[in-house]
């Protein structure tokens, strides 16, 4: 019982840190808004563990859609996979590694680019190519959207989680530390 309590005000915690930065740097773009995501999903998944850092990979997106932040709602299940595999690799590899610092700086490369990779190609390659004609056709997706997709679903994604995790990777043994873990 006292493990469930402690991950569920741990993982609320976090998502109330998220929506919170998510709030506050919303005025100062992408770069800024998606590093904070990236660095709330790491420490997350490195501190609370993978259950806790799915959940809030989850939330991140339907909370950015309704702050405004995520352009589409088409977009908001493409960004949860994305951060999810931005989570998983990060824990599955970290937290085997018994700290060894190239394994947590490979872990940080490699989940970087699998959620750039898989944004990318869900978005731009999948919602933006082949179902584009379908979307358009529906109305749920116009022609200023189909153009502004693939930027904002491409290389940003890749150095927002490359700023966020890298961040991460600097402050989790102080909070690790601060907490006794």
């Amino acid at each position: 019982m006292k493990k469930k309590v402690l991950w569920l005000t741990s993982t609320a915690m976090m998502i109330a840190v998220l929506v919170s930065l998510q709030y506050i740097t919303k005025p100062m773009g992408q770069l800024v808004t998606g590093s904070c995501v990236n660095l709330v999903l790491a420490v997350t998944a490195l501190v609370v563990g993978l259950s806790g850092g799915v959940t809030v990979a989850l939330v991140s997106p339907v909370m950015a859609y309704l702050l405004g932040i995520a352009p589409q709602i088409l977009t908001v299940p493409a960004i949860m996979v994305g951060n999810t595999v931005f989570v998983w690799l990060l824990h599955a590899l970290i937290s085997r590694s018994e700290g060894k610092v190239a394994v947590h700086v490979a872990a940080w490369l490699l989940a970087a680019v699998a959620k750039f990779a898989a944004l990318y190609l869900i978005v731009s390659e999948l919602i933006c190519g082949v179902l584009a004609p379908s979307l358009m056709a529906s109305g749920a997706l116009k022609e200023p959207m189909l153009k502004a997709l693939p930027a904002t679903f491409s290389w940003p994604q890749l150095i927002t989680a490359l700023i966020g995790g890298g961040i991460a990777l600097l402050i989790v043994p102080v909070i690790r530390k601060a907490l006794h873990k």
